[in-house]
C-alpha cells in the first residue's frame, strides 16, 4: 500500500508516518510539503491513501483534493486539520475527502479513522 502524507509541518508528517508504520505493516510512505507538491506527486504515481492537511502555503488541502479528484475518484483521502469549523469540514467533504481527523489526535484515533476509511467502498 502506498500512502502520501501531505503537511507543511515535517513534524506532523513524521508523526503520522511513525504512528501508522508502528501499527500497520507493508506501507510505502511518501511525503509532500503542500497541496501543490501533492498534486505533482499524485500525477507521477498513484497512491492508495492520502493524508492531507487542510491549511498549507502555495495550495491548501481542499484545492489539492479538488485537483486530485479530477483524475482519480477512488483514492482514499483523509483530511487532517486543527480547524473544527463546520463550514470547513463541509467544504472538505464536498471537495471529495473520505474522512477527516482533527489535530491533536491519539494513535488509536488515527488508526481507527484510517481503518474506517479503508473499509468504505
Amino acid at each position: 500500500m502506498k500512502i502520501l502524507v501531505v503537511d507543511d509541518s515535517s513534524t506532523m508528517r513524521r508523526l503520522i508516518i511513525n504512528l501508522l508504520s508502528s501499527k500497520v505493516g507493508n506501507i510505502e510512505f511518501h511525503e509532500a510539503e503542500d497541496g501543490k507538491e501533492a498534486v505533482m506527486k499524485f500525477k507521477e504515481q498513484p497512491f492508495d491513501v492520502i493524508f492531507m492537511d487542510m491549511f498549507m502555503p502555495n495550495m491548501n488541502g481542499v484545492d489539492a483534493v479538488k485537483k486530485i479528484r479530477l483524475n482519480d475518484k477512488k483514492v482514499k483521502i483523509i483530511m487532517v486539520t486543527t480547524n473544527v469549523d463546520k463550514n470547513n469540514i463541509l467544504m472538505a467533504l464536498k471537495a471529495g475527502v473520505n474522512n477527516y481527523v482533527v489535530k491533536p489526535f491519539t494513535s488509536e484515533f488515527l488508526l481507527q479513522k484510517f481503518q474506517d476509511t479503508l473499509s468504505r467502498q
